[in-house]
């Protein structure tokens, strides 16, 4: 009776080790499913298939929505005046100036203090006054005050390295507001991060 009580249990044990195997089968196949999707995952966030949300920064100036009512008379950054600071709403990922500019307010900062630099021929010296424009909000403006010392003296530089006979013409001119552009915006790039500058215009022109 011994005997066959055992043979008994032995056939019983044997369903449950195979059960036990196919759980454990089960186990191993769903861990490595994890592993995979885990892998596909970090995979996708970092070759930008998905999306990384970037908290904003409160700091960054935005964009300011043309308005439909005109502005005042002799506001709006009218010649020796400070423009009054706006708000922005839209958010954008660059400094540059938008593509559809119209759809956008642009400012007009006067520099108060004139520049004076001598030509690189030594023939003589330039005299210019600027306003710079912005289609961005009134913190671009607190960084140009911010950051004056800086700009006076790299518009200072570009003025130094300028030909008279180069800036005689129209073309030459507007090299010049180019240069002045990009190195004002360097500046403000450098000191805080972001520049805004879409072009620098000239309130005064003295060329001796």
């Amino acid at each position: 009776m011994s005997k066959a009580k055992t043979k008994d249990e032995t056939a019983d044990a044997k369903p449950k080790g195979g059960k036990a195997k196919k759980f454990l089968l089960i186990g191993i196949g769903a861990i490595i499913l994890l592993g995979a999707g885990v892998g596909a995952g970090l995979y996708a966030t970092g070759s930008g298939m998905v999306a990384k949300h970037e908290p904003e920064d409160p700091n960054r100036p935005k964009l300011v929505k043309r308005s439909e009512e005109p502005a005042e008379a002799g506001g709006e950054g009218g010649e020796g005046k400070a423009p009054e600071p706006k708000i922005g709403t839209i958010t954008t990922k660059t400094d540059a100036s938008p593509k559809e500019a119209r759809e956008y307010e642009v400012t007009y900062f006067p520099i108060e203090q004139t520049f004076t630099a001598n030509l690189s021929d030594g023939s003589g010296f330039v005299q210019v006054g600027l306003s710079l424009a912005t289609y961005f909000d009134g913190k671009v403006i607190a960084n140009i005050n911010r950051q004056m010392v800086p700009i006076r003296s790299a518009v200072l530089m570009v003025l130094s390295e300028q030909d008279a006979t180069v800036l005689s013409s129209v073309q030459g001119k507007h090299e010049l507001q180019r240069k002045l552009t990009d190195a004002i915006n360097h500046i403000l790039r450098e000191k805080e991060g972001f520049g805004g500058i879409d072009n620098v215009y000239f309130t005064n022109l003295v060329i001796q």
